[in-house]
């Protein structure tokens, strides 16, 4: 079994707020990051697949799929976006990065079949850079 793993990047801002909190329990919760104008990230994103190489390409994972996918379902989707009121999903949750990564892992697994068709290869996880401090791993809990 091999795990290949593709990087890909976007930029998007977000504030950290929660509406039903106080801002004093927003900003002893999240700090800078509940700044009421957002702030931005360069996100760096892996996704990474199994599966078993195949005898005749040679390959585990057909890396051209996998980019057609993670740009069409995530990258389109998040690129120069303000994720509190462009992303859906965070109408009603806080897009922090472990939301953001549960978003992201959602999507690529909603997609999944449609670009893989076949048994193999399998979605295993993806991991997100949001600083070089910051760093969250999301595995697909199907795989």
């Amino acid at each position: 079994m091999i795990s290949v793993t593709r990087k890909y990047g976007f930029s998007a801002s977000h504030r950290l707020h929660v509406d039903g909190l106080s801002e004093s329990e927003n900003d002893r919760i999240f700090g800078k990051c509940n700044n009421p104008y957002g702030h931005g990230h360069n996100y760096e994103i892996f996704v990474t697949a199994r599966g078993p190489v195949d005898g005749e390409s040679g390959l585990a994972v057909d890396t051209q799929k996998l980019d057609r996918l993670v740009g069409e379902t995530v990258l389109s989707k998040f690129h120069l976006k303000n994720m509190n009121t462009e992303i859906a999903a965070f109408q009603t949750a806080v897009p922090t990065t472990e939301n953001v990564g549960i978003e992201i892992g959602r999507m690529i697994r909603d997609g999944w079949h449609e670009a893989f068709p076949g048994s193999w290869p399998v979605f295993e996880k993806v991991r997100i850079y949001e600083t070089e401090r910051n760093i969250f791993e999301v595995t697909n809990e199907k795989a």
